[in-house]
């Protein structure tokens, strides 16, 4: 009897159980509604293949992307209150802590690491959505600030992956404490003469977009992306008109100077590592121009090989075109041309 209740009665349940399939198999591209398997969503750095639609990447992901081999290491960050203000709504902060870390696996939402991008040395910050909407608060801004004063250490470049929808407001005036204390670690970074560069990711919005997300020295946003400080949909009710179409997404914000260049998840970390260079080992006396036919609205793909000589008091000497120069391709899409700059 024993026997049956032990081997017998346990396989049949396992034949006749159904197999539990699970929830993120397949995943819906969210324009679309086409249905693509997660695994080679995966492969495709989260970019659904028919239509292009740039999808969230986790902190850890994003990171192993960005570096060299995918090899990183994680920087210790400082530890915060928990629970500053014993805050409770529905439930409690602690509580929503607790489920967002068992749902990524980080203990804010801010990671930070440092590693070679190209054989540079550089240190990232990457803001993972899935914990809090990325919410700015007390523990993601010390975060941010360890990264920035890390860089300025190490002499790296610094670079940030903002997603967020704002300020974390289970810490009230706390989190907004955070948009000049990063402020002040910007301030640092260039101080220090070190690069800065800013990647807009989906969606990036509130506090994080009126602080440090656009204080650096380059933007670059992600096809796609939703951008700016409050939603389109608070901004129609207050002011009782019809947005334009593609209002605060990515691709209208570089026809209007808000950032510098779209580039394409697939060409992101050619992209960067080729800023990183350029910025960090410039050569004297040189420095990248835009053609004059460009007029700042309309400007597009500025071939990255003109070089123009300055002469002592900053004027052009002579433009010329190097072929065998290492930033021979262009590096994005490039608006709002300024009068170049000695370096």
């Amino acid at each position: 009897m024993n026997w049956i209740n032990n081997v017998v009665r346990p396989k049949i349940r396992s034949i006749l159980r159904k197999k539990e399939v699970p929830d993120n198999l397949w995943v819906k591209c969210p324009e679309t509604g086409q249905m693509i398997y997660y695994k080679d969503l995966e492969a495709n750095q989260f970019v659904v293949p028919g239509s292009d639609y740039h999808m969230r990447v986790g902190a850890s992901a994003r990171l192993k992307s960005l570096f060299d081999a995918g090899e990183y290491e994680t920087i210790a960050l400082p530890e915060v209150p928990l629970d500053p203000l014993k805050f409770r709504d529905e439930r409690r902060y602690t509580d929503r802590i607790k489920d967002a870390r068992g749902k990524t696996g980080l203990a804010d939402a801010v990671l930070v690491g440092t590693g070679k991008l190209q054989g540079e040395n550089i240190v990232a910050a990457v803001q993972d959505f899935d914990f809090l909407g990325g919410s700015l608060g007390t523990a993601a801004g010390e975060a941010v600030i360890s990264g920035m004063r890390t860089a300025v250490n190490r002499k790296s470049p610094f670079i940030l992956f903002a997603a967020s929808g704002g300020a974390r407001m289970q810490e009230g005036i706390l989190s907004l404490m955070q948009m000049p204390r990063t402020t002040v670690a910007v301030q640092e970074l260039r101080e220090a003469k070190l690069p800065y560069v800013v990647v807009l990711t989906h969606p990036t919005t509130g506090g994080v977009t009126a602080s440090y997300a656009m204080l650096g020295d380059i933007h670059i946003a992600e096809p796609g992306a939703l951008i700016g400080f409050a939603g389109p949909r608070v901004i129609e009710q207050t002011i009782r008109e019809q947005l334009p179409n593609g209002f605060q997404r990515a691709e209208y914000l570089l026809d209007h100077g808000m950032v510098d260049m779209v580039v394409h998840r697939h060409k992101l970390r050619e992209t960067l590592g080729r800023i990183c260079r350029l910025l960090t080992h410039p050569r004297p006396g040189r420095d990248i121009v835009v053609p004059d036919h460009l007029d700042g609205v309309n400007a597009r793909a500025a071939p990255a090989s003109t070089i123009a000589r300055l002469g002592g008091n900053g004027e052009i000497v002579d433009i010329e075109v190097e072929e065998d120069d290492d930033l021979n391709e262009p590096f994005g899409q490039v608006v709002d041309p300024r009068p170049p700059r000695s370096v």
